[in-house]
């Protein structure tokens, strides 16, 4: 008996020494920065909307705030910390709440909105951020009949963008022309809650309130791949992409246990592991960097970031640490692999919304040496596209344009986005059918024509009599006053 007891500690240290994997990431170290290195006294947006309500690039940081009367979001310089003026000027050119907002990953001062006006905004941001309040919208992008909860940017090509609105519909726009090109309609029966591309945009992948995940050609305009009940909670799910091509989902288990899950869009029926979390019942936002494989889960409501590693090893999804801090959530962005700070081995920054502040959280792998560590930084995404908008639309794909961290990003001249307006392509539709119309019909639309010019005249005729009405008044009372 004596030796089995020491066959079982044996076999269980050897168990435990394989549950703690070796893993660079495993002492990743969070620190949120100073308060004066904070973005303080800014009202965030109180919409009950699940997205991350934040967006940051290497140049600005991008909040949604509460706005009397309309919809607006800050957009700040990353050094202007401290305490934001309430006189500082606003993107605010929505009639609506904002809902969702987004980088554009190849011009760091270009961001898009979607709102619950039903539009999404494109906003050329000047050089040095905004010196009085931002209106005018480089475009306006209509189509959609209800309010827009997604905007996502191609990752690889320029200029198109992807929104997904409460009318179940998505829609992906070439913004260099303000043309609604595609739109996925009869695929969501309900609420989209989350729509991500693939790494080099050929596919993209949602998550929908039927509690099911879809994967979409949005060329072909057709379901590739589908799991019904990927989740079986009735709350809100998120998937996303991996740079494998597979699937990272979270959810809610029947029992209302948050649960992250992975899959291989090839073979849909299993998950390739599924684990459960907690009991909180804040949606889990991913945040994945592609460069080292590691999944970022921030729940809503929730003070801490959970971080995971994804290999090709059982279990798939390995545990690696949480960063907690005193005070919940209101939303987080997340900065693109090329605004990080390679001297400091940081490998992620976070930028955490409470009720009235932004506070960045930086994340560093504890390193001795002052060289540049490459294990950590192997080649990321930069800001070149690879294919122009049309291309895309034509069906190449591109894969992203990588560059080296190893003297850390230098930004380069970003060019003004131009749109050059062609006549709406969805719209052109309906219009061929219009060219057919019965003679009983054109004689009809006829009729309706004579009758608004005709009270076009009636009201202009009204308006010079009321002229001359203003202009007798007014020479009344210049005597009035001699």
């Amino acid at each position: 008996s004596e030796h089995l007891g020491n066959v079982n500690k044996g076999w269980l240290s050897n168990m435990f020494r394989r549950v703690v994997r070796a893993s660079k990431f495993r002492h990743v170290f969070g620190q949120a920065l100073k308060n004066d290195q904070c973005y303080d006294d800014i009202r965030v947006s109180r919409v009950t909307w699940d997205s991350s309500f934040c967006a940051v690039n290497p140049k600005f940081v991008a909040i949604i705030i509460e706005a009397s009367g309309g919809g607006a979001f800050l957009v700040l310089p990353l050094l202007k910390t401290g305490r934001i003026d309430k006189a500082y000027p606003t993107v605010c050119g929505h009639t609506g709440p904002v809902l969702d907002i987004d980088w554009c990953p190849h011009n760091d001062h270009v961001i898009a909105s979607g709102s619950e006006d039903c539009t999404v905004m494109v906003w050329q941001i000047p050089e040095n951020g905004l010196v009085t309040p931002l209106a005018e919208p480089v475009v306006v992008l209509e189509g959609h009949s209800k309010r827009v909860g997604i905007v996502t940017w191609h990752p690889t090509a320029r200029n198109v963008l992807m929104s997904a609105g409460c009318d179940n519909l998505i829609i992906i726009w070439n913004v260099g022309t303000g043309e609604a090109m595609i739109q996925l309609e009869d695929m969501h029966p309900d609420v989209i809650f989350s729509a991500c591309w693939s790494r080099n945009g050929a596919l993209i992948c949602t998550a929908c309130k039927d509690k099911n995940i879809r994967v979409i050609d949005p060329r072909k305009e057709k379901i590739v791949a589908e799991k019904d009940k990927a989740h079986d909670g009735a709350r809100p799910m998120r998937a996303i992409f991996l740079a494998d091509g597979n699937i990272f989902t979270t959810g809610f288990s029947r029992m209302s246990e948050r649960q992250l899950a992975l899959w291989n869009p090839k073979s849909m029926e299993e998950p390739i592991s599924v684990h459960e979390l907690d009991t909180s019942n804040g949606v889990l936002l991913p945040f994945y960097d592609a460069d080292t494989n590691i999944v970022y889960l921030c729940g809503k409501g929730d003070s801490s970031i959970r971080y995971f590693e994804i290999t090709d090893e059982a279990p798939f999804v390995h545990y690696l640490n949480t960063f907690s801090s005193k005070e919940p959530q209101r939303g987080m962005g997340y900065m693109p692999k090329r605004g990080l700070d390679v001297n400091k081995c940081e490998i992620a920054r976070f930028y955490k919304l409470h009720e009235r502040k932004c506070e960045p959280i930086i994340m560093t792998v504890p390193r001795k040496s002052d060289l540049f560590q490459d294990d950590l930084y192997p080649d990321t995404a930069g800001p070149d596209c690879a294919i122009e908008a049309e291309d895309w639309f034509d069906g190449k794909n591109g894969e992203p344009i990588l560059i080296s961290l190893k003297n850390g990003y230098v930004p380069g001249k970003n060019r003004d986005l131009k749109v050059v307006k062609k006549s709406n392509v969805l719209e052109g539709k309906p219009a061929k059918k219009a060219a057919n119309t019965s003679p009983a019909e054109s004689k009809q639309n006829e009729g309706k024509l004579e009758e608004l010019l005709r009270e076009v005249k009636s009201l202009r005729d009204l308006v010079t009599l009321q002229d001359r009405r203003i202009a007798k008044l007014e020479d009344q009372m210049s005597k009035v006053a001699i």
